[in-house]
Parts: structure tokens; sequence; C-alpha cells
């Protein structure tokens, strides 16, 4: 892998390496150093890269040094995992931000088409929009599912930030974007313009308060996901111990872990960034952003890979007439988990195949008995009809 643009790991941290337990994930993971080069990318399946790039941060800092997450999470234990992990170092900031997007999405296709799931430590949140981009020339539609407490919409017309990407990511062509889902946002933080967007084009948006009640609804969301990346200020800033993440209300450690897990054990995800990343916050912060990336390692390690065609002719198939509607639903018998049948147009777009099936939850199932329709099946189905 030739990627002239990756800094390697700083030799302290080697240094500090060579001191932990053999058992730690630092004694374990391949790391990009500058004597022996860019690790061997054969047999990988998780590979960890930082990207210094934040100038369009709404709230300015200096770029972000990422040696102290990484000493963080070098020093924990793997659980009992079959993976191989590397870690390729940092992408510096290029002369202009769109050189700094080209080198993520350059990465990241690679990575992707290799079968290896990129891991991203960010600076500002949007490179996301460079993250997106890596599936320009993969052939899909994909499904972006943010974990953030503003819909980051924006106006496509003005310049992109980090608080305005979204925008540009469903204006800009190639239009890959089939479904964006927010989850925990907070209503104060999005004008009524932006809710009433997101309503418009059938996007989906779950509350803060909506998904704490019960994370576990949660799961379906990731399970269709290509794409997810999660910006640390949609954490409480006592969770953090710390004023950059500026809001009281939030998910806290605990929750902020089950969602990154979600997204790691989706046999979909195929990329996961973690933004909005500060070098100074603090050990308390850089030890929650490691238990972050380390549980979402740990739901990779358990995918079950429910994707494939054989796993799904073992489904067991549920026909539920609503009004003048069949809805259709198939149960795993190994996971217990749930997917809901979509009406496929194949007039409308032959990239719309894979999304055929929609996961849902046991509990849209139990309601569409009672005659209510799952309102992810709507939002689906009309998004595929427009």
């Amino acid at each position: 892998m030739e990627f002239d643009f990756l800094s390697p790991v700083h030799e302290d941290l080697l240094d500090e390496i060579s001191h932990l337990n053999q058992q730690t994930i630092g004694a374990q993971i391949s790391i990009h150093a500058e004597k022996s080069g860019i690790p061997d990318m054969d047999g990988m399946n998780v590979a960890i890269f930082g990207v210094r790039e934040n100038r369009m941060a709404v709230r300015k800092t200096e770029s972000p040094d990422f040696y102290q997450i990484r000493s963080q999470f070098y020093s924990l234990y793997p659980g009992n995992w079959r993976l191989k992990l590397a870690d390729l170092g940092d992408i510096e900031p290029g002369a202009t931000v769109e050189d700094t997007y080209f080198a993520v999405q350059t990465l990241v296709e690679s990575l992707v088409k290799q079968d290896v799931i990129p891991v991203i430590i960010g600076g500002s949140q949007d490179l996301i929009y460079a993250q997106y981009r890596a599936y320009d020339k993969l052939d899909q539609m994909v499904n972006l599912v943010n974990i953030d407490s503003r819909f980051d919409l924006g106006d496509a017309e003005k310049m992109i930030s980090s608080q305005s990407y979204v925008g540009k990511i469903v204006v800009d062509k190639p239009y890959n974007l089939f479904n964006y889902s927010t989850i925990g946002y907070q209503t104060y933080f999005n004008s009524q313009e932006e809710i009433e967007l997101m309503e418009r084009l059938f996007f989906e948006a779950y509350r803060l308060g909506e998904v704490t009640s019960d994370i576990s609804l949660m799961e379906p969301i990731f399970r269709n996901a290509n794409l997810v990346g999660l910006d640390l200020g949609a954490i409480d800033s006592s969770s953090a111990n710390t004023e950059f993440f500026n809001s009281p209300n939030g998910f806290n450690g605990r929750e902020i872990c089950a969602l990154s897990r979600y997204a790691g054990i989706s046999d979909k995800v195929s990329s996961f960034g973690v933004y909005e990343y500060q070098g100074h916050l603090g050990q308390l912060a850089n030890m929650l952003v490691s238990q972050i990336i380390w549980y979402f390692i740990e739901g990779v390690n358990y995918r079950t890979n429910e994707n494939t065609i054989s796993a799904k002719k073992e489904f067991i198939k549920y026909q539920v007439p609503i009004d003048d509607e069949v809805l259709v639903f198939f149960k795993s018998p190994v996971s217990g988990r749930w997917w809901i049948e979509i009406p496929f147009l194949s007039t409308v777009n032959t990239k719309l195949k894979r999304h055929t099936l929609l996961p849902c939850s046991e509990e849209d199932y139990l309601e569409a008995c009672n005659q209510v329709i799952p309102e992810r099946w709507y939002k689906a189905k009309r998004k595929n009809e427009v």
C-alpha cells in the first residue's frame, strides 16, 4: 500500500508500547512506524488512522494530536477477538482542505475495496463528506448514520463546515445517498426549518430522550448503515469531564459505547469515523474515546454475516395484511433479529436492489400485527418511489 500522505506513529509511542503487557492491544496491533513503513493490509480486518484536519471547524482550535488517544487505546486489552488490527498513522492537513478530503476519500475507498474496515479519528466532522465520497466508485447507494446532537444539514450553497456538510452530500454529484439517520439530536440545537427538511426528505431522526429510553431500538438503524459518523459533541460534558463538549445533556459513556458496538456488529457498516476530537481533552475524555473505538471493534468481532444469500435462505417468513398492503417480515433463527421487505421498483434505480430488506425490530412486527404500519417502512418505500 503506497500512501505517501500518511505520517508514521510517533517514536515515543513505540517506546511506550515496548513496556506494555504482551496481551494488550499495543503489543498486538501492526503499526506504521518510520523504520518499518506502512503495514501490509493482507489479512487485516480493521485499520485505524487519524486525520489532523479541522480548518472547517465551527470552534477553531489547533490541529489535533492523537498521541494521547493512541496511548490510552494501546494500553487496553482486546476481547476474545479473531481480528487483525493495524494503525496506519495520520493524514496530515493538505495544502487545502480539499487535498485532505481527497486523501481521506482515497484511503477509505482503498481499504473498503480490500474488505478492511477503516476507523477514522478525525478533527472536524466535515470529514464525513470525504468518508462518504469514498463510496462514489463502489456502485451502491449508501446509508449514512450520524450520532450527533445536530442534523448538520446546513446550506449546500455556502461553504462546508463541521456543522453543515450533509447538504453537500445530498446535492453534490454523484448521488449515492439513499438514507440519512441522526441518532441523539437535541431539538434546541436544530432550527424548525432543518427539522421540516428532514421530514420532507424522508430522513430519519431520533431524539436524545427517545434513544436513551431504550437504546436497543437503535440496533436496526445501524444494521442498515454503510458508514457511521460519531460527533464527540453528542456526549454530555460531565461524562468526558471537559467543557469542550459544551452541552450538559447528551449520551453518557455507557450509552455512547453501546451505540458504537451496534455500529460494529452491523454486517453492512464498512467505515466508522469518530470526529471533533481535540488533543487537549484530558485523560478521562481520551479513555472514553479509546473505549468507543474498542467497543466498535468488539462489535465487528461478533458479526454474524447475515447479509449473505445462504443466511437469508434460513430466515423465517411472516406475512401481515394491513389495509391494502401485505407486509412481509423475516426473522433470523440464528440471531433473532428482524427485517421487513421493501417493495422494489426496478424502474426507479437499479442500485436499490440491496435495500429490499430493511432491518427492523420485533416491536415493529408486533405493531404491524396490531395494524400499525412501521414508520421506517413507509419512509423507505416513499424514497424508493420518488
